[in-house]
């Protein structure tokens, strides 16, 4: 991480903050203002940086691509990256007290670790994911374990056989690592996939309950048992609080740092929040909407919280493929509400390109698709008790045949 911030510092792209800042809402706000590199170096006492990757240009450069051609190289992946094993680390007490945990916002239900990555392992498959952990004492969180996702399904089989389940929690790792742990690959072939996108080979280290961790400025190992603790509330990325739930508490027999870490804190709402939470989804859905036409690109955009609001930019080879690709995008990616295609000559990174589109291209009564009654993101504060919403679909393309009438003028014609 700190090769990439020396990186992001060459290109003039960090804010260096010199003077003392508070963990408590202070630093979250001056976050909120900016998507540029927050550099704190005294942030509570300690060192911390946000908005690491809060640009798309920035997570681009972490990824070893450009911001355009991002979603191609992604949807190529192999995930057959190779792991270099270190040795083992050497662990003190873990002491939350040492670290600038942050509180966010007012009704936050405490102090959050916001970028930990958990890595956990079970019948040898390790797993690698983000969730929220909610600070309750000075050596355990309540971690967020989303339902069905790989870490609950890990957890609960554990619990079934009356073992706790093994992790370790990473904070100040790589972006593209962070990146690779966001992202739904093959199962347990995430540091495979960080080990790719970071030229092949990834050094990883192993804890003393058998979890491999890659270099990192903070890691902390423990066990997820049985005990449970109210966690929440928490601001998701539509910048609205999510309720307090029952959660599992992690319990940490140990903490390794690097001398004097940097601890990475993702603000809750924000760019980054909202970029690794969306863009993985990105080459899902380009890869499916590639079996139903030719697709040029896709974005999860700013605007719909980088999750609900999709352009896809497709070259339509027969007539009805805008509509099979809004079908494809929503099964690709289930809580995308919103999602707009366009043709090639529409930028679809430019928010103006794609309503100019929409206000040329679409008719009402042809061009749109609504879906009533399917599953929709559950952080959607308009989806229904029982989780179900509504989703649109607009085909923004030309008619095939008619493109004469919808070509803009231009001095290269």
């Amino acid at each position: 991480m700190r090769k990439f911030i020396d990186e992001m510092r060459a290109h003039g792209l960090v804010d260096e903050i010199e003077r003392p800042v508070s963990n408590r809402f202070e630093a979250a706000q001056m976050a909120a203002k900016t998507d540029r590199v927050l550099y704190f170096h005294d942030c509570d006492g300690k060192r911390a940086v946000m908005n690491l990757t809060a640009d798309r240009k920035a997570l681009a450069a972490a990824l070893g691509a450009d911001e355009k051609g991002l979603i191609r190289r992604l949807a190529g992946a192999t995930y057959d990256g190779r792991l270099k094993p270190m040795g083992t680390l050497e662990m003190r007490p873990a002491d939350f007290s040492e670290l600038p945990v942050m509180t966010f916002y007012p009704k936050d239900g405490g102090p959050y670790i916001t970028a930990g990555i958990v890595f956990s392992c079970l019948d040898g498959v390790e797993n690698a994911s983000i969730h929220r952990m909610m600070v309750t004492g000075k050596d355990q969180v309540a971690a967020r374990l989303v339902e069905g996702r790989h870490t609950y399904v890990m957890h609960r089989e554990a619990l079934a056989r009356g073992e706790r389940l093994p992790v370790a929690v990473v904070i100040g790792a790589h972006p593209a690592v962070t990146f690779a742990s966001c992202t739904r690959v093959p199962e347990g072939r995430e540091l495979q996939f960080a080990a790719e996108l970071l030229g092949g080979d990834l050094p990883v280290w192993e804890c003393s309950n058998g979890v491999l961790v890659p270099e990192a400025e903070i890691v902390l190992e423990g066990y997820i048992g049985n005990k449970t603790t109210e966690e929440g509330p928490f601001v998701d990325i539509t910048g609205t609080y999510d309720f307090e739930r029952i959660q599992p508490v992690i319990e940490f027999t140990g903490m390794w740092t690097k001398e004097d870490p940097v601890y990475h804190s993702i603000f809750p709402g924000g760019s980054e929040h909202r970029l690794l939470m969306g863009v993985p989804y990105e080459p899902k859905i380009y890869r499916a909407v590639g079996g139903v036409t030719t697709v040029r690109n896709v974005v999860l955009t700013t605007g719909g919280c980088g999750y609900l609001h999709g352009i896809v930019q497709v070259r339509k080879n027969t007539q009805g493929d805008g509509k099979n690709a809004i079908m494809a995008a929503f099964a690709a990616h289930t809580s995308l509400k919103h999602v707009v295609v366009v043709d090639e000559d529409i930028d679809p990174f430019d928010p103006a390109d794609v309503e100019y589109a929409i206000a040329t291209r679409v008719r009402g009564d042809r061009d749109l698709l609504v879906v009533t009654g399917v599953r929709g993101s559950s952080l959607d504060p308009c989806r229904e008790g029982d989780g179900t919403n509504v989703k649109i679909g607009v085909d923004a393309t030309m008619t095939l045949g008619e493109e004469e009438k919808f070509v803009r003028a231009g001095w290269d014609e």
